[in-house]
């Protein structure tokens, strides 16, 4: 495995976790946190918003994982990339939104 093939799949777990909570949040009609609020990250942007941030960051992650290497789910090594990355994003996310919905 090449070096840029563990860079591409850490970021390519973590930009998968990003995609849950916009999409699923956009789908259900809800307003979010997007970097398209004002202010970025604080302000909340429209359903409709959320689900194209959501969709383009579910997008990046298949290019990640998909388009570079030879992603296999069997192997350990990937996986703890993609894990790895993935739990980072899950903590910063919940660290980041749990001041404005009660968790942090």
């Amino acid at each position: 495995m090449r070096w840029y093939q563990h860079v591409a799949y850490f970021f390519g777990g973590a930009f998968l976790v990003n995609a849950i909570p916009h999409f699923v949040n956009g789908v259900s009609g809800h307003p979010f946190q997007s970097p398209f609020a004002h202010p970025p990250g604080e302000g909340l942007s429209s359903a409709l918003v959320n689900v194209l941030w959501g969709s383009f960051n579910f997008f990046i992650a298949y290019v990640l994982l998909a388009k570079v290497g030879t992603f296999e789910v069997r192997r350990w090594r990937h996986i703890v990339h993609v894990a790895t990355g993935g739990i980072l994003m899950a903590a910063m996310l919940a660290r980041a939104l749990g001041r404005f919905y009660g968790g942090l």
